[in-house]
């Protein structure tokens, strides 16, 4: 029997790569690919026999862990692998809360990346190895929003504050770039200093503390 599968990715050329490697494996079909979240939403209903899509994150329209929230609402039965270059903490958390079955980086290889598909559908959990780490490190101690000091008083530029605000409506880097009329990597940088200057490391702590502040 053949085990169909959805790859949805912003980037052509990673499509590509991963079929490449699920070509190696006979009983793989690839049901069908998209650019974004907001077509693989649009597809599903034509290609209800999808057994499990390999998500990418970020991504334009709809994000993966958006994207993965909506399916698995409305169809429960299909399995989802984050497929990503993004490890950190908050992704993997937001992943999980959004109900995906697994969390493989993108560098997996072809043999691996078939046997977590199998193993997946069997009911497994996968994870790649430094992934499975800081999953279990969220378990073992869970995020904390609590600042070093509350009493230290942060100052942000007015941009970045700008930039804070829309990372708290939920829009992704390239989503905030166009919003402000500049580019991601710029975005990537406000928040790296944003990240600095409150003492943090993941969107949620930075948002919940400047939120407590009343910074934004």
């Amino acid at each position: 029997m053949k085990i169909n599968i959805a790859i949805i990715d912003d980037n052509n050329f990673l499509i590509k790569s991963v079929k490449e490697k699920l070509s190696l494996f006979n009983d793989i079909n690839i049901s069908f690919t998209a650019n974004d979240g907001l077509q693989c939403i649009e597809k599903l209903p034509k290609h209800r026999n999808t057994d499990l899509i390999l998500m990418d994150i970020e991504m334009p329209s709809k994000n993966g862990i958006e994207t993965t929230a909506i399916i698995k609402q409305e169809y429960p039965q299909i399995k989802i692998i984050m497929l990503t270059v993004f490890d950190n903490d908050e992704n993997i958390f937001n992943a999980i809360q959004a109900g995906a079955d697994g969390y493989l980086l993108k560098e997996t290889s072809p043999q691996l990346l078939y046997d977590a598909i199998v193993e997946t559908l069997a009911g497994g959990a996968i994870m790649t190895p430094s992934i499975a780490i800081k999953a279990l490190n969220l378990l073992r101690k869970p995020i904390s929003f609590q600042p070093n000091n509350e009493d230290d008083i942060v100052n942000l530029t007015n941009r970045e504050v700008e930039v804070l605000e829309q990372l708290s409506s939920g829009r992704t880097y390239t989503m905030i770039a166009e919003n402000l009329f500049i580019s991601p990597s710029t975005v990537r940088r406000h928040i790296e200093n944003i990240y600095t200057k409150l003492q943090v490391h993941s969107k949620i702590e930075a948002v919940a503390l400047a939120k407590k502040q009343n910074l934004i």
